[in-house]
């Protein structure tokens, strides 16, 4: 079993902030990444740390989730954050459960969500609704209004 799933790294130290902002700019750049995409993420870090029963009734999902938009959104903000909320050493992984995987996880699993019409053998597409558009003006582009 890997011992590093579910760890968070500690954060980089850089040394207090005015040192920091001396240095070039080349040394300011960004951590690396530790998942190249969400699917990677999906795979070696969520799932294996998340594990649920899912029977289809209390809990859902589909094995090609990557065809409903709002589940590959869901994923891939569950990454981002955890890209993010693992270079805090202290709080990190609880704020990542708390307020990322545990929201997000429920509203994925949940029978009635975006899964409600997949089975654990056959996915199938979405309905997307189809609202009218609203009449003309009642929204305005706020690109084009004044700041």
């Amino acid at each position: 079993m890997d011992t590093n799933i579910g760890r968070f790294s500690a954060a980089p130290d850089i040394g207090d902030t005015e040192a920091a902002a001396e240095r070039p700019a080349e040394e300011l750049k960004p951590p690396e990444l530790v998942y190249g995409s969400a699917e990677e993420f999906l795979h070696e870090q969520l799932l294996p740390t998340y594990v649920r029963d899912v029977d289809g009734r209390a809990a859902k999902w589909c094995l090609e989730w990557y065809f409903h938009p709002e589940a590959l959104s869901r994923v891939e903000a569950l990454w981002r954050a955890w890209e993010h909320l693992r270079l805090d050493g202290a709080t990190g992984i609880s704020v990542w459960w708390k307020d990322h995987a545990d929201h997000h996880m429920n509203v994925l699993l949940d029978p009635r969500g975006p899964f409600y019409k997949c089975d654990m053998q056959k996915h199938r597409d979405p309905e997307h609704l189809e609202p009218k558009r609203a009449p003309e003006g009642w929204f305005p582009d706020a690109r084009m209004l004044p700041n």
